[in-house]
Protein backbone atom coordinates (compact mmCIF):
# COMPACT_ATOMS: atom_id res chain seq x y z
CA UNK A 1 0.00 0.00 0.00
CA UNK A 2 1.51 3.31 -1.06
CA UNK A 3 0.48 6.90 -1.70
CA UNK A 4 2.40 8.03 -4.78
CA UNK A 5 1.06 11.58 -4.97
CA UNK A 6 -1.63 13.83 -3.53
CA UNK A 7 -3.41 16.90 -4.87
CA UNK A 8 -5.39 19.25 -2.64
CA UNK A 9 -7.50 22.27 -3.57
CA UNK A 10 -9.20 24.39 -0.93
CA UNK A 11 -8.61 21.89 1.87
CA UNK A 12 -7.94 23.34 5.34
CA UNK A 13 -5.08 25.83 4.78
CA UNK A 14 -4.07 24.38 1.40
CA UNK A 15 -5.18 26.59 -1.46
CA UNK A 16 -3.36 24.38 -3.95
CA UNK A 17 -0.97 21.51 -3.31
CA UNK A 18 0.64 18.95 -5.61
CA UNK A 19 3.09 16.61 -3.90
CA UNK A 20 4.76 13.27 -4.62
CA UNK A 21 6.04 10.89 -1.97
CA UNK A 22 8.59 8.09 -1.65
CA UNK A 23 7.65 4.48 -0.78
CA UNK A 24 9.49 4.54 2.57
CA UNK A 25 9.65 7.29 5.20
CA UNK A 26 8.33 10.75 4.34
CA UNK A 27 9.33 13.31 6.96
CA UNK A 28 7.18 16.44 6.96
CA UNK A 29 8.99 19.26 8.77
CA UNK A 30 7.64 22.66 9.77
CA UNK A 31 6.64 24.99 12.57
CA UNK A 32 3.31 24.66 14.34
CA UNK A 33 0.10 25.66 12.51
CA UNK A 34 1.65 25.43 9.03
CA UNK A 35 -0.40 22.47 7.73
CA UNK A 36 1.54 19.34 8.64
CA UNK A 37 -1.37 17.68 10.44
CA UNK A 38 -3.78 18.92 7.76
CA UNK A 39 -1.88 16.83 5.22
CA UNK A 40 -2.32 13.70 7.36
CA UNK A 41 -5.99 14.56 7.78
CA UNK A 42 -6.43 14.69 4.00
CA UNK A 43 -4.85 11.24 3.69
CA UNK A 44 -7.06 9.75 6.41
CA UNK A 45 -10.17 11.30 4.84
CA UNK A 46 -9.43 9.56 1.54
CA UNK A 47 -8.78 6.36 3.50
CA UNK A 48 -11.79 6.34 5.85
CA UNK A 49 -14.24 8.90 4.50
CA UNK A 50 -13.99 10.82 7.78
CA UNK A 51 -11.77 13.50 9.27
CA UNK A 52 -10.10 12.66 12.55
CA UNK A 53 -10.29 16.16 14.08
CA UNK A 54 -13.84 17.18 13.23
CA UNK A 55 -17.20 15.74 12.25
CA UNK A 56 -18.16 18.89 10.35
CA UNK A 57 -17.01 18.76 6.74
CA UNK A 58 -17.55 22.51 6.50
CA UNK A 59 -14.46 22.93 8.69
CA UNK A 60 -12.34 21.08 6.11
CA UNK A 61 -13.02 23.66 3.40
CA UNK A 62 -10.64 26.62 3.13
CA UNK A 63 -12.35 29.84 4.20
CA UNK A 64 -13.69 31.57 1.11
CA UNK A 65 -13.50 28.47 -1.12
CA UNK A 66 -16.54 27.02 -2.85
CA UNK A 67 -15.34 23.44 -2.33
CA UNK A 68 -12.46 21.25 -1.21
CA UNK A 69 -10.96 18.77 -3.67
CA UNK A 70 -8.80 15.89 -2.40
CA UNK A 71 -7.20 13.43 -4.81
CA UNK A 72 -4.52 10.78 -4.32
CA UNK A 73 -2.71 8.38 -6.63
CA UNK A 74 -2.42 5.09 -4.76
CA UNK A 75 -0.65 1.80 -5.39
CA UNK A 76 -3.07 -0.72 -3.91
CA UNK A 77 -3.25 -4.47 -4.46
CA UNK A 78 -0.51 -4.11 -7.11
CA UNK A 79 -2.63 -1.71 -9.14
CA UNK A 80 -2.46 2.04 -9.61
CA UNK A 81 -5.67 3.74 -8.52
CA UNK A 82 -6.92 7.29 -8.05
CA UNK A 83 -9.18 8.18 -5.13
CA UNK A 84 -10.94 11.55 -5.07
CA UNK A 85 -13.35 13.37 -2.77
CA UNK A 86 -14.97 16.74 -3.41
CA UNK A 87 -16.56 18.46 -0.41
CA UNK A 88 -19.08 21.29 -0.50
CA UNK A 89 -20.34 23.74 2.11
CA UNK A 90 -23.92 23.57 3.35
CA UNK A 91 -26.00 20.49 2.74
CA UNK A 92 -24.76 19.62 -0.73
CA UNK A 93 -23.48 16.03 -0.53
CA UNK A 94 -19.86 15.19 -1.19
CA UNK A 95 -18.80 13.58 -4.43
CA UNK A 96 -16.58 10.47 -4.39
CA UNK A 97 -14.62 8.97 -7.27
CA UNK A 98 -12.53 5.87 -7.89
CA UNK A 99 -10.43 5.97 -11.07
CA UNK A 100 -12.62 8.81 -12.31
CA UNK A 101 -15.88 6.88 -11.83
CA UNK A 102 -18.37 8.47 -9.44
CA UNK A 103 -19.31 6.31 -6.45
CA UNK A 104 -22.67 6.28 -4.65
CA UNK A 105 -21.11 6.26 -1.19
CA UNK A 106 -17.83 5.53 0.56
CA UNK A 107 -18.58 1.82 1.00
CA UNK A 108 -17.14 1.05 -2.45
CA UNK A 109 -13.89 2.84 -1.53
CA UNK A 110 -13.27 0.98 1.72
CA UNK A 111 -10.04 -0.97 1.61
CA UNK A 112 -8.64 0.88 -1.40
CA UNK A 113 -6.36 2.92 0.87
CA UNK A 114 -5.74 1.64 4.38
CA UNK A 115 -4.01 3.83 6.95
CA UNK A 116 -3.04 3.70 10.60
CA UNK A 117 -2.81 7.08 12.30
CA UNK A 118 -1.21 8.17 15.55
CA UNK A 119 -1.75 11.76 16.68
CA UNK A 120 -1.57 13.43 20.11
CA UNK A 121 -5.36 13.36 20.33
CA UNK A 122 -5.14 9.56 20.40
CA UNK A 123 -4.00 9.75 24.01
CA UNK A 124 -7.66 10.38 24.77
CA UNK A 125 -8.38 6.81 23.62
CA UNK A 126 -6.96 5.72 26.94
CA UNK A 127 -7.84 8.72 29.10
CA UNK A 128 -11.29 9.89 27.96
CA UNK A 129 -14.72 8.24 27.93
CA UNK A 130 -15.86 5.05 26.24
CA UNK A 131 -16.94 6.79 23.01
CA UNK A 132 -13.29 7.42 22.07
CA UNK A 133 -12.41 3.76 22.48
CA UNK A 134 -15.42 2.59 20.47
CA UNK A 135 -14.51 5.05 17.73
CA UNK A 136 -10.97 3.66 17.68
CA UNK A 137 -12.31 0.13 17.11
CA UNK A 138 -14.85 1.36 14.55
CA UNK A 139 -12.22 3.22 12.49
CA UNK A 140 -10.02 0.14 12.26
CA UNK A 141 -12.78 -2.36 11.57
CA UNK A 142 -14.51 -0.21 8.95
CA UNK A 143 -11.27 -0.23 6.94
CA UNK A 144 -10.56 -3.89 7.52
CA UNK A 145 -14.06 -5.39 7.30
CA UNK A 146 -16.63 -3.92 4.87
CA UNK A 147 -19.26 -6.16 6.48
CA UNK A 148 -18.64 -4.44 9.80
CA UNK A 149 -19.14 -1.03 8.24
CA UNK A 150 -22.50 -2.04 6.77
CA UNK A 151 -23.63 -3.63 10.04
CA UNK A 152 -22.57 -0.54 11.99
CA UNK A 153 -24.55 1.75 9.70
CA UNK A 154 -27.65 -0.42 9.99
CA UNK A 155 -27.31 -0.71 13.75
CA UNK A 156 -27.06 3.07 14.07
CA UNK A 157 -30.14 3.51 11.86
CA UNK A 158 -32.15 1.11 14.03
CA UNK A 159 -30.84 2.73 17.20
CA UNK A 160 -31.97 6.15 16.01
CA UNK A 161 -35.48 4.79 15.40
CA UNK A 162 -35.62 3.11 18.79
CA UNK A 163 -34.40 6.28 20.49
CA UNK A 164 -37.23 8.20 18.88
CA UNK A 165 -39.77 5.59 20.05
CA UNK A 166 -38.48 5.80 23.62
CA UNK A 167 -38.59 9.58 23.51
CA UNK A 168 -42.09 9.91 22.05
CA UNK A 169 -44.03 6.87 23.26
CA UNK A 170 -46.02 8.78 25.86
CA UNK A 171 -47.46 11.06 23.16
CA UNK A 172 -47.72 8.19 20.68
CA UNK A 173 -48.49 4.99 22.67
CA UNK A 174 -48.90 3.02 19.45
CA UNK A 175 -45.12 3.25 19.00
CA UNK A 176 -44.76 0.56 21.67
CA UNK A 177 -46.30 -1.95 19.28
CA UNK A 178 -43.26 -1.81 17.01
CA UNK A 179 -40.63 -1.63 19.77
CA UNK A 180 -40.14 -5.46 19.91
CA UNK A 181 -39.35 -5.51 16.19
CA UNK A 182 -36.64 -2.89 16.63
CA UNK A 183 -35.25 -4.71 19.66
CA UNK A 184 -34.99 -7.93 17.66
CA UNK A 185 -33.20 -6.27 14.76
CA UNK A 186 -30.89 -4.41 17.13
CA UNK A 187 -30.03 -7.69 18.83
CA UNK A 188 -29.27 -9.30 15.47
CA UNK A 189 -26.99 -6.53 14.22
CA UNK A 190 -25.59 -5.98 17.71
CA UNK A 191 -24.44 -9.60 17.76
CA UNK A 192 -22.64 -8.99 14.47
CA UNK A 193 -20.84 -5.93 15.86
CA UNK A 194 -19.82 -7.76 19.03
CA UNK A 195 -18.45 -10.70 17.04
CA UNK A 196 -16.30 -8.45 14.86
CA UNK A 197 -15.09 -6.41 17.83
CA UNK A 198 -14.31 -9.40 20.03
CA UNK A 199 -12.28 -11.20 17.34
CA UNK A 200 -10.36 -8.05 16.46
CA UNK A 201 -9.82 -7.17 20.13
CA UNK A 202 -8.40 -10.60 20.89
CA UNK A 203 -5.59 -10.04 18.38
CA UNK A 204 -5.18 -6.38 19.31
CA UNK A 205 -4.73 -7.02 23.03
CA UNK A 206 -2.15 -9.76 22.49
CA UNK A 207 -0.04 -7.70 20.10
CA UNK A 208 -0.33 -4.52 22.16
CA UNK A 209 0.99 -6.32 25.22
CA UNK A 210 3.99 -7.58 23.21
CA UNK A 211 4.80 -4.18 21.71
CA UNK A 212 4.45 -2.35 25.02
CA UNK A 213 6.63 -4.85 26.85
CA UNK A 214 9.44 -4.38 24.30
CA UNK A 215 8.80 -0.63 24.18
CA UNK A 216 9.34 -0.34 27.94
CA UNK A 217 12.34 -2.63 28.11
CA UNK A 218 10.34 -5.37 29.89
CA UNK A 219 9.51 -2.98 32.75
CA UNK A 220 5.79 -2.63 32.03
CA UNK A 221 3.04 -5.16 31.29
CA UNK A 222 -0.16 -4.19 29.52
CA UNK A 223 -3.43 -6.11 29.95
CA UNK A 224 -6.66 -5.31 28.12
CA UNK A 225 -10.29 -6.31 28.66
CA UNK A 226 -13.29 -5.87 26.33
CA UNK A 227 -16.59 -4.94 28.02
CA UNK A 228 -19.89 -5.40 26.21
CA UNK A 229 -23.50 -6.19 27.18
CA UNK A 230 -23.32 -7.75 30.66
CA UNK A 231 -25.45 -10.78 29.77
CA UNK A 232 -22.99 -11.72 26.99
CA UNK A 233 -20.73 -14.04 28.94
CA UNK A 234 -18.57 -14.94 25.94
CA UNK A 235 -18.48 -12.41 23.09
CA UNK A 236 -16.72 -15.01 20.93
CA UNK A 237 -19.66 -17.44 21.26
CA UNK A 238 -21.86 -18.21 18.23
CA UNK A 239 -23.83 -15.16 17.14
CA UNK A 240 -27.16 -16.82 17.90
CA UNK A 241 -26.12 -17.12 21.56
CA UNK A 242 -24.93 -13.52 21.68
CA UNK A 243 -28.18 -12.38 20.10
CA UNK A 244 -30.24 -14.18 22.76
CA UNK A 245 -28.10 -12.66 25.51
CA UNK A 246 -28.74 -9.17 24.09
CA UNK A 247 -32.47 -9.83 23.96
CA UNK A 248 -32.35 -10.95 27.60
CA UNK A 249 -30.59 -7.73 28.54
CA UNK A 250 -33.14 -5.67 26.61
CA UNK A 251 -36.02 -7.35 28.44
CA UNK A 252 -34.42 -6.71 31.82
CA UNK A 253 -33.96 -3.02 31.03
CA UNK A 254 -37.29 -2.36 29.29
CA UNK A 255 -38.91 -0.52 32.18
CA UNK A 256 -35.83 1.61 32.78
CA UNK A 257 -35.65 2.53 29.10
CA UNK A 258 -39.31 3.54 29.00
CA UNK A 259 -38.95 5.66 32.12
CA UNK A 260 -35.73 7.35 31.04
CA UNK A 261 -36.61 7.69 27.36
CA UNK A 262 -33.12 6.41 26.46
CA UNK A 263 -31.70 3.24 24.94
CA UNK A 264 -29.70 1.73 27.79
CA UNK A 265 -28.67 -1.61 26.34
CA UNK A 266 -26.56 -2.66 23.37
CA UNK A 267 -23.04 -2.58 21.92
CA UNK A 268 -23.31 1.18 21.33
CA UNK A 269 -22.23 1.31 25.00
CA UNK A 270 -19.23 -1.03 24.58
CA UNK A 271 -15.89 -0.15 26.14
CA UNK A 272 -12.48 -1.64 26.81
CA UNK A 273 -10.04 -1.21 29.66
CA UNK A 274 -6.25 -0.99 29.49
CA UNK A 275 -4.09 -1.59 32.58
CA UNK A 276 -0.36 -1.18 33.05
CA UNK A 277 1.23 -3.35 35.73
CA UNK A 278 -2.26 -3.99 37.11
CA UNK A 279 -3.33 -0.34 37.34
CA UNK A 280 -5.83 1.39 35.04
CA UNK A 281 -4.05 3.68 32.58
CA UNK A 282 -7.14 5.88 32.51
CA UNK A 283 -6.88 6.62 36.21
CA UNK A 284 -3.23 6.07 37.11
CA UNK A 285 -1.13 6.07 33.92
CA UNK A 286 1.71 8.57 33.50
CA UNK A 287 1.98 10.59 30.29
CA UNK A 288 4.85 8.40 29.11
CA UNK A 289 2.97 5.17 29.84
CA UNK A 290 -0.18 6.40 28.12
CA UNK A 291 1.73 7.57 25.06
CA UNK A 292 3.65 4.29 24.86
CA UNK A 293 0.43 2.26 25.16
CA UNK A 294 -1.33 4.39 22.51
CA UNK A 295 1.56 3.92 20.07
CA UNK A 296 1.59 0.19 20.86
CA UNK A 297 -2.11 0.05 19.97
CA UNK A 298 -1.35 1.67 16.61
CA UNK A 299 1.60 -0.60 15.82
CA UNK A 300 -0.62 -3.57 16.65
CA UNK A 301 -3.32 -2.23 14.37
CA UNK A 302 -0.77 -1.97 11.54
CA UNK A 303 0.39 -5.56 12.09
CA UNK A 304 -3.18 -6.89 12.06
CA UNK A 305 -3.88 -5.06 8.80
CA UNK A 306 -0.70 -6.41 7.23
CA UNK A 307 -1.37 -10.00 8.31
CA UNK A 308 -5.01 -9.85 7.25
CA UNK A 309 -4.68 -8.12 3.87
CA UNK A 310 -1.14 -9.00 2.83
CA UNK A 311 -0.38 -5.30 2.41
CA UNK A 312 1.29 -2.86 4.77
CA UNK A 313 -1.07 0.02 5.59
CA UNK A 314 0.31 3.54 5.32
CA UNK A 315 1.50 4.61 8.79
CA UNK A 316 0.81 8.24 9.76
CA UNK A 317 2.66 9.58 12.81
CA UNK A 318 1.89 13.10 14.00
CA UNK A 319 4.27 14.52 16.63
CA UNK A 320 5.07 11.02 17.78
CA UNK A 321 8.32 11.38 19.76
CA UNK A 322 7.13 13.88 22.36
CA UNK A 323 7.51 12.69 25.96
CA UNK A 324 9.31 9.47 24.99
CA UNK A 325 12.72 8.74 26.50
CA UNK A 326 15.65 7.82 24.26
CA UNK A 327 15.11 4.08 24.64
CA UNK A 328 11.46 4.27 23.62
CA UNK A 329 12.30 6.61 20.73
CA UNK A 330 14.87 4.14 19.40
CA UNK A 331 12.42 1.24 19.66
CA UNK A 332 9.78 3.18 17.70
CA UNK A 333 12.22 4.23 14.98
CA UNK A 334 13.20 0.60 14.50
CA UNK A 335 9.56 -0.17 13.64
CA UNK A 336 9.65 2.17 10.62
CA UNK A 337 11.78 0.01 8.36
CA UNK A 338 8.91 -1.44 6.34
CA UNK A 339 6.00 0.08 4.47
CA UNK A 340 5.28 3.73 3.75
CA UNK A 341 5.40 6.12 6.70
CA UNK A 342 4.53 9.81 7.08
CA UNK A 343 6.02 11.59 10.11
CA UNK A 344 5.33 15.18 11.09
CA UNK A 345 7.52 17.07 13.52
CA UNK A 346 8.97 20.51 14.17
CA UNK A 347 12.59 19.33 14.36
CA UNK A 348 14.25 16.56 12.37
CA UNK A 349 16.21 15.11 15.28
CA UNK A 350 16.69 11.34 14.75
CA UNK A 351 14.50 11.19 11.65
CA UNK A 352 16.80 12.86 9.11
CA UNK A 353 18.50 9.68 7.90
CA UNK A 354 15.28 7.68 7.54
CA UNK A 355 14.00 8.91 4.19
CA UNK A 356 12.72 11.88 2.23
CA UNK A 357 12.54 15.24 4.02
CA UNK A 358 9.96 17.84 2.98
CA UNK A 359 9.47 21.25 4.56
CA UNK A 360 6.08 22.87 4.93
CA UNK A 361 5.26 26.53 5.53
CA UNK A 362 1.93 28.30 5.14
CA UNK A 363 0.28 25.39 3.37
CA UNK A 364 3.11 24.94 0.88
CA UNK A 365 5.44 21.95 0.61
CA UNK A 366 9.04 22.59 -0.35
CA UNK A 367 11.28 19.52 -0.95
CA UNK A 368 14.52 19.83 0.95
Amino acid sequence: MEIEAIRLRGFRNYRALDAAFVPGVNLILGDNAQGKTNLLEAITYLSTGRAFRTRKEQELILFGSDFADLEADVLSKNRDKTIRAVLFPGRKPRQLYLNGVKQKNFTTLEGELTTVLFCPEDLSILKAGAEKRRRFLDFALCQLRPGYSRALQEYQRLLDHKSRILKDWRERPEYLDILPDFNLRLAQFGAVLIAYRANYFEKLSRLTAEYHREFSGDREEITMAYHTVSTVENPLAPRSQVEQAILQHQEAHLRAELESGQCLTGPHRDDFEVCCNGLSLKSFGSQGQVRTAAISLKLSEREIFRDDTGEEPVLLLDDVLSELDDGRQDFLLNQLKSGQVFITCCEARKFTKLGSVTHIAGGQLQPG
